[in-house]
């Protein structure tokens, strides 16, 4: 019997790192000690500079000469082309999901809709996340193409941190739970107009936050590349 292959030490800690760089845990232009990472992880300084490496590569950490390493600032101008390549592909894979929608998958869409519910009251910001990634990937897995949410998942890198600060604004995961539940709406009654028009009102509610987002937190953007 053949066993997994386990990571290596620098793809934990790569993940580990992205991970919390993705939940807002290190802040966009927080400094970044290879060193102290490396004691953190119990590693040498090998390993922990491949990640960062890898880091630097998907744009999450930049390395400013005579200066440091630091957790990159949310790049405004990437947003908007994350979000249309986003649009694009979630409008599609949601027209594959009505043609094969069945009572089986709008309970699970209904379970995740009440999970998130249950995390909007607690503000559990961190669960409400994992259960609105959970909701976008189960379409896609309905409509039989999960590989599709997994290159929308690697394109909206810049994005999930940006929805991060959303989270906290007043009645936003509210609004997200009330979206969601009309995408589920059209698909419950076989209406793929209407579940593609709520999810394109979903995704269009992103970008218009970000004038707020930066006026309460101006540091964690840059404008140009």
């Amino acid at each position: 019997m053949k066993h997994a292959k386990r990571p290596s030490a620098a793809s934990q800690v790569h993940d580990a790192l992205r991970q919390r760089i993705l939940a807002l845990e290190l802040a966009p232009g927080q400094r970044l000690s290879e060193q102290d990472l490396a004691t953190e992880f119990a590693l040498s300084r090998t390993p922990v500079h491949e990640a960062v490496q890898r880091l630097t590569d998907e744009g999450l950490v930049e390395v400013r000469p005579r200066s440091g390493t630091f957790v990159a600032r949310i790049p405004v101008h990437e947003l908007e082309e994350a979000m249309l390549v986003r649009t694009a592909l979630e409008l599609a894979l949601l027209e594959r999901c009505a043609a094969a929608m069945t009572p089986d998958g709008l309970a699970r869409l209904d379970t995740l809709l009440d999970e998130q519910r249950r995390c909007a009251q607690a503000d559990d910001r961190a669960g409400f996340h994992r259960a609105d990634e959970g909701f976008h990937a189960t379409l896609a897995e309905l409509a039989g193409m999960p590989g599709v949410w997994r290159t929308i998942a690697q394109a909206k890198t810049q994005v999930d941190r940006f929805r991060r600060l959303t989270l906290p604004l007043q009645g936003r995961m509210q609004e997200v739970i009330r979206e969601h539940a009309a995408v589920v709406d059209g698909l419950r009654n076989a209406s793929a107009a209407d579940a593609t028009a709520a999810m394109r009102r979903h995704l269009d509610h992103v970008l218009p936050a970000i004038a707020m987002t930066r006026a309460l937190q101006p540091d964690y953007f840059v404008n140009q590349p």
